[in-house]
């Protein structure tokens, strides 16, 4: 009885030496300890209006900005906003979510694919590629200041 408790204050010894150790060293990760100055938030609303920019281009049908980018969104001359004009009626708050279309749950990307593949014919993207990203990005800057309501019907 003794022993095991020796073995285990020792033992928590040791481990509150290593998490004292890791936690002091000069490795630390520090993302996010300090605030970013004007000049870094700038930047970042640079990178993410760029973003918005071409997935506008996108959701309105530009051609050219879809070669560029390798993606055949419609092969019916349909471009998203024909069903969805200015980013509406497509509640990016609600995903993940049950999708009924689909029958399965689905996320955001799954439901940009899916009216890519199904009402315009076109040609399923990369969840993970440069179009899907910026096509997410206008959806969702699109409908800034929606409320977040996941699985919501």
């Amino acid at each position: 009885m003794k022993r095991t408790r020796y073995v285990r204050t020792a033992l928590g010894v040791f481990v509150g030496v290593l998490v004292l150790l890791a936690t002091s060293s000069g490795d630390r990760a520090l993302a996010h300890k300090e605030k970013h100055t004007p000049d870094q938030l700038k930047a970042f609303e640079d990178v993410f209006m760029e973003q918005v920019k071409i997935g506008d281009l996108l959701f309105h049908g530009d051609g050219a900005t879809e070669k560029r980018l390798g993606v055949t969104l419609s092969k019916t001359g349909m471009a998203c906003a024909m069903c969805h004009p200015f980013g509406s009626d497509n509640h990016p708050y609600e995903f993940p979510k049950f999708q009924e279309q689909m029958n399965k749950f689905a996320t955001l990307r799954d439901m940009i694919n899916w009216c890519i593949e199904k009402p315009n014919e076109g040609v399923k993207i990369d969840p993970d590629s440069d179009a899907m990203k910026a096509l997410e990005t206008y959806i969702i800057w699109s409908n800034k200041g929606s409320k977040l309501d996941p699985g919501r019907h």
